[in-house]
């Protein structure tokens, strides 16, 4: 048994928690905790099935929120708190590091950043957005998410390092789900962008320097950057879909957002 405990919060995700279960499995670790929504569709028992302990909450309205919420009511006993949505898992390799290696991690470092890589739409993106890295475990008590309206993110105290540690985002809903989704995004992203242009404070600073471009032409231009000059379009059909749909639709209703905010206002 690992002196880890999973959280993973869901709302009717039938579709992914048995995977995600199923793949923790060879992980072993000491709790798993699936903080649920209210499920309508049986994930919630799907997971108690499983063996995982359900806890019932809410949705306060963002994710950040709901994790904190986690974080101060369930009774983790582990050392190591890992953070997980049901459509992630953690590959083979990742799960065999994490069993021969987490004990040896210097007590300095309170935080371990992992890879992650993705599947959209059935195909595997490999070009365009690779490289992309964050904070998924943390020890017991030393680090909660800033609770952002978008680009959420771990705050911890302490030392962080980076490990061989890979985790697939891989969901399996259609694309008119996945657009439902992103529109509710789309309208937290233009607030969020029109409150880190009148502060000056930004949560990714990356984004510091895309606000400033001009609307519309800023997404037109993100899309060119990752499919054709970071290669997206390697990955076939898939790479087409993934960066049209997230790297320039996404982008453009984004922008339509922050236009209607601005005129409202």
């Amino acid at each position: 048994m690992t002196d880890i405990s999973v959280v993973i919060l869901q709302k009717n995700e039938a579709l992914h928690i048995k995977r995600c279960l199923e793949k923790l499995a060879p992980l072993e670790p000491r709790q798993i905790f699936v903080v649920d929504c209210f499920s309508t569709d049986g994930s919630d028992k799907t997971a108690a099935e499983m063996g995982a302990t359900v806890v019932y909450h809410e949705w306060p309205g963002l994710q950040s929120v709901q994790f904190n919420w986690a974080l101060d009511n369930l009774e983790i006993e582990s050392k190591w708190i890992l953070r997980l949505d049901a459509d992630e898992y953690l590959t083979d390799g990742s799960i065999e590091w994490l069993k021969a290696n987490l004990h040896k991690v210097e007590e300095s470092v309170c935080a371990l950043e992992f890879a992650l890589e993705r599947k959209f739409m059935g195909g595997v993106i490999r070009h365009g957005t690779n490289g992309i890295s964050m904070v998924r475990m943390f020890r017991n008590g030393r680090g909660r998410y800033a609770e952002t309206l978008m680009d959420e993110r771990i705050i911890y105290e302490g030392d962080k390092l980076a490990v061989p540690v890979v985790f697939y985002d891989d969901n399996l809903n259609s694309l008119e789900w996945w657009k439902e989704k992103h529109r509710g995004y789309a309208k937290r992203e233009a607030q969020q962008a029109i409150e880190s242009l009148k502060s000056g404070i930004w949560t990714d600073p990356r984004k510091a320097k895309y606000y400033k471009l001009p609307r519309y032409f800023r997404a037109l231009l993100y899309f060119y950057v990752r499919y054709f000059l970071k290669g997206g379009f390697l990955d076939g059909v898939a790479g087409w879909r993934w960066h049209f749909w997230q790297g320039l639709w996404y982008r453009w209703i984004v922008d339509r957002e922050i236009g209607r905010l601005v005129v409202s206002r």
